[in-house]
Parts: C-alpha cells; structure tokens; sequence
C-alpha cells in the first residue's frame, strides 16, 4: 500500500518523457466524489455511484475481449489500452504465471499517486504527479518507487497515454497479473497534473491506528475500506523498515493475490519467513477493524469485492466533474483472471 516498505526494482533507463498531449492547467475537485454524484448522472457517473454506494460490484472478470481488427483511438479511446495492456502484461508477469517485483510496485504506485489528496486539498490526487517532473519520487515515502516509475515512462513515452490514467491503468493490471486478484473496474480520461502533489497526505508504517483511520476518513474511507485496502501487502515485500530483513514478503505467498495476508499478520508468534508491518499488526487488532480483518481470512471473494469497491473510489480521489464526465470504460483491455 501507501508504506515505505516495498522493494527497490532494477533501474531502467530512458529519454525524457513525451507529454501526451499539451498541458492544461489542472485543479483537483476538493470535498469528496459523493458530492459529484448526485441529481440526474450520464452512465459512467451513474455505475460509478453505484459500485461506491454498494448498488454492483466493482469487480469485471468477465468483461474481457481481444483488440479487434480494425480499433481507431479517434473513435474509441480504449484502443491503445489493449497495447497498453500487452506491453504491461510482458513486464509484471513471472515465468512460473505469478506476479513479479515490477507488479508490487506498480500496486503500490497507484496507491502514491492518488493517495496524496484530501477532502480539503485542491492539487493532488489522481493525476500521475508521481511519475511526472514534479519532485515527489524524491519524497521518503516514495523511496522504492523509482523503477517502477522509470518503467511506467517508459509505457507512457511508448504509447503516450496519460500519466494520470496509466498510474491507476498499471495499478488494476498488476492487480489482475497476480492470481486471485480482481478485475478492477478501470476508467480512462483523467487530466494529468500540472503541479506536485501535496505533502503530509500519505501514511506512515509507525503511525497509530487511530491516526491511520483519520487520515484515511479524510479521503473519503470508512474503517472497512482501510482494512479492505492494506490487504495490498498480500502481494508486498519490504525493503526500508528493516533494511536487516530485506526483501522479505509480508505474508506466505507474495506472488499471489490471496486472503494469507489477513491470517499472516495475526499470527502469534510471528511466522520468522515473513515481515509484519508495525501498522499492520495494530490495525489488525483495532476495535474498528478487528472484525473486518477476521471476516477476510479465508474468504477470497469478499476481500476481492471490498478491494475493488475501495480502490476505484482511490483511483478517482481529486477528479473534477469535468473528467468524470469524460471518462471511459476500458475494463475490457485488462488481462483475464488466473487462479494459479
């Protein structure tokens, strides 16, 4: 998730990057995104309020189809996802059908990206600031997060899709490229930033739980979306919190998109083959999350529901009325779910 904690990747190296296209002045939309869902609402921004209100599932694992013959991005924007997609699928698979390092990362940076926004900021959010020339990949709590970041320009300048819409794009992709993960609902037509995002947004993996559940009420999360969220660790290695144990996993299987996390981090004693996060363990055992927490062990489905609820509410933190009302459904470009 948001913590400094995740491994360091091979750097790649590259040109300087291309900007899709000219950039206009960009403001995130303070207050949170229920605000912007009200009165009579076009498709998009309806489905979006009712996977946020509980209404469908976020979750798409049969929305799957192949790049047809003919695609023209002039008449449907989701065509250069499905090369997206490809090159993506290429980077953050491992041989043996699980998710790599590159995938980790990625997960976490969609997280970094948005996560830098509150109902009372208007910059920040998502908006690719993470991977733009803002200064944020030299920020502590993205320590980590360079080569992927290198890696994901390397798409964008590929392809020259938005750096907004790819943080969150390569976030669901990794998602699904771990077996067991969720087909994340997944829109584009987000505009990019124009400005860093701002500071002291971010979580800390020493900070109490009750500061953690604040922070994380004022981006528009309940206490079961954080306990749905942090089960990103599932597919996490840490690198900085211990640099005497690093790159160990933070549950059993960390090429896998599983529930062992949940059971992972309860565990008295400690299972020596892991890393626990200082935050994790405490937030595991809060009167406000405890019982969420046990209600995931074991239970594939409903954490895979709770996580795509929850994050597709992260992955439109600070966009304006404007975009949601151009964005577009590109769901079907996504890779298919694997159990194995």
């Amino acid at each position: 998730m948001f913590h400094k904690a995740l491994l360091v990747l091979p750097l790649i190296f590259l040109s300087s990057p291309t900007f899709a296209t000219p950039l206009e002045q960009r403001e995130a939309a303070p207050g949170l995104i229920d605000g912007l869902l009200t009165g009579i609402l076009d498709p998009i921004r309806q489905s979006i309020k009712d996977i946020l209100t509980g209404v469908k599932s976020g979750v798409a694992d049969g929305e799957i189809s192949s790049k047809p013959l003919l695609c023209l991005s002039t008449v449907d924007k989701c065509c250069v996802w499905y090369d997206v997609s490809t090159e993506l699928t290429k980077r953050f698979k491992e041989t043996n059908g699980q998710c790599n390092d590159a995938a980790r990362a990625a997960i976490r940076f969609g997280f970094h990206d948005a996560g830098a926004w509150d109902k009372d900021t208007t910059t920040g959010g998502a908006d690719g600031s993470l991977m733009m020339d803002f200064g944020e990949i030299d920020r502590p709590e993205n320590n980590g997060l360079q080569s992927v970041r290198l890696l994901l320009r390397e798409v964008q300048a590929k392809f020259k899709v938005g750096y907004a819409d790819l943080a969150q794009y390569a976030h669901n992709h990794a998602t699904i490229s771990c077996p067991k993960g969720p087909r994340i609902r997944t829109w584009v037509g987000r505009k990019d930033a124009t400005g860093a995002a701002p500071t002291g947004k971010l979580p800390d993996v020493h900070d109490s739980p009750d500061n953690l559940i604040a922070l994380f009420e004022r981006k528009g999360f309940s206490a079961h979306d954080l306990a749905a969220l942090v089960g990103a660790h599932a597919a996490a290695k840490q690198r900085f919190v211990d640099t005497s144990q690093a790159g160990k996993p933070l549950d059993t299987t960390p090429g896998v998109w599983d529930v062992e996390f949940y059971n992972d981090t309860l565990q008295e004693p400690q299972n020596p083959d892991i890393f626990v996060l200082p935050s994790d363990k405490k937030l595991s055992v809060h009167p406000k999350i405890h019982d969420e927490w046990l209600e995931f062990v074991g239970d594939q489905p409903h954490w895979n529901e709770d996580y795509a609820k929850a994050y597709i509410r992260m992955s439109l933190l600070g966009v304006t009325t404007a975009e949601l009302k151009g964005l577009k459904d590109c769901t079907r470009t996504l890779p298919k779910k694997t159990n194995k």
